[in-house]
């Protein structure tokens, strides 16, 4: 498992953005293109803007997709995941990219679904960013989540901690206007990624790190089951890192 822990959560975005750039830079030696999956939240931000800092990345070769996005909200709804990605990163980045694949929460959840895992499988995902929820959840797959699914992504329902975890972030007004379900990358989509980035801040996040990085693999903490992910490196800042036992932090660089 490698797992790096720094001062802050801007130290931690940096040092994961730069992580993905060279993983990008890689995977375009060795071939003409790379399939890059986004994440969004607060755990995204530095990382997003160390990626935007970047030189020598072609960007015209990169398609990105991201994991997920509330059923039934506009694009232009501020806690939208599509217009948080096209204003902090694909509106600005340049080059322009190769293509962007986004996931349109306002169409039939199954039938986007079918759409998104028709386009999906043709592009076999070189680079993951992921983050863990306070309950745990790993894109929007709530616990108990769905290992077994072969289906790229789902219509899911939110649970009563992650709705209020989106309304305690300052996405929405009230927890009465968090959305119900959503559609998410399935958790064995994500786990076919040949690269994954896991960027965990803060101390609401601390519980779910140690359930998710030191206890068993259970569904019952979706994150739980990277660690069965051979190409998973893990940025923590301290405070997300402050309930781990010592045994696992003797294992972890520490910055």
């Amino acid at each position: 498992m490698k797992s790096s822990i720094f001062k802050n959560s801007e130290e931690m975005g940096k040092a994961a953005g730069k992580k993905a750039a060279q993983i990008i830079r890689e995977t375009l030696k060795e071939k003409d293109s790379a399939n890059v999956v986004l994440a969004t939240g607060a755990s995204q931000f530095e990382v997003l803007k160390q990626m935007l800092s970047e030189k020598d990345i072609a960007w015209d070769k990169v398609t990105v997709f991201h994991l997920d996005e509330y059923l039934g909200i506009p694009i232009t709804h501020p806690a939208s995941f599509r217009k948080y990605l096209l204003d902090r990163f694909i509106n600005v980045i340049t080059p322009n990219l190769k293509e962007v694949i986004l996931i349109n929460g306002e169409k039939d959840g199954k039938e986007e679904c079918k759409r998104l895992g028709e386009i999906i499988e043709k592009h076999p995902i070189d680079l993951a960013f992921v983050g863990f929820g306070e309950n745990g959840h790993l894109a929007f797959n709530d616990p108990p989540a769905d290992f077994d699914t072969e289906e790229p992504y789902l219509v899911v329902d939110l649970d009563q901690a992650c709705r209020q975890q989106q309304f305690g972030e300052g996405w929405f007004e009230s927890l009465d206007s968090v959305p119900k379900q959503a559609i998410s990358m399935s958790i064995k989509q994500i786990m076919k990624t040949k690269h994954i980035i896991c960027s965990v801040p803060d101390t609401r996040k601390a519980e779910a790190v140690k359930n998710c990085l030191n206890g068993e693999i259970s569904n019952l903490h979706p994150a739980s089951i990277l660690q069965k992910h051979p190409n998973c490196e893990y940025f923590l800042d301290q405070n997300a890192a402050s309930l781990l036992p010592q045994n696992i932090l003797e294992k972890m660089k520490v910055y």
